[in-house]
Formats: C-alpha cells, structure tokens, sequence
C-alpha cells in the first residue's frame, strides 16, 4: 500500500465494461513527508467518495480490484480509504 493525494478526476465516454459505473481519479504518489514522489497515475475510487485534496491510501496490482467483488478488472491502483489524520516520528539516525 502507498499514500497519495488527489489531484483531479478523469472522465472516460468510453472504458472497459468491468469500469462501468466506477470513478477514476488522477492521484499523486507522495513520501512520508507528505511531498510529491514519482509520477501521478489513475486510480479506481473503490470507496466512492475520495475527491481533489484528499489524502488517500492505495493497493497496487490485482489487489486493488478487491474490494469491488468482481474479476478481471483492468486496474494498476484502486483508492482503499481516505486518511483523516497522518503522523510519522522522526526516525533515528543510524
């Protein structure tokens, strides 16, 4: 699993059928300090309710498709739950 922010939606007129009725959002990878890290990807809203600015959790690869119940999804990243509150303690140097 990775943390993400939402940094826009994407509208399709046409998509595979298993993405009927799904949301897809535009999400941005970020690091433990909450700064961008790598590239913005597409991400399948399996909760319904994410939207632009909300800090999110993702799965990656087949695991991302879980929570929708169904197989044979086209997904590389599916939004598991938004996140309400985000604290890391600074680690010890080595």
């Amino acid at each position: 699993m990775f943390v993400a922010r939402v940094i826009g939606n994407l509208i399709c007129t046409h998509k595979n059928d298993n993405l009927r009725g799904l949301k897809l959002m535009i999400v941005q990878p970020v690091d433990e300090g909450l700064n961008d890290k790598g590239k913005p990807l597409v991400a399948i809203d399996t909760i319904g309710q994410s939207g632009v600015g909300d800090l999110v959790y993702l799965a990656k690869s087949k695991e991302s498709s879980i929570p929708l119940g169904k197989d044979l999804i086209p997904s590389d990243a599916g939004i598991m739950g938004m996140i309400e509150f985000y604290n890391v303690e600074k680690r010890m140097e080595e």
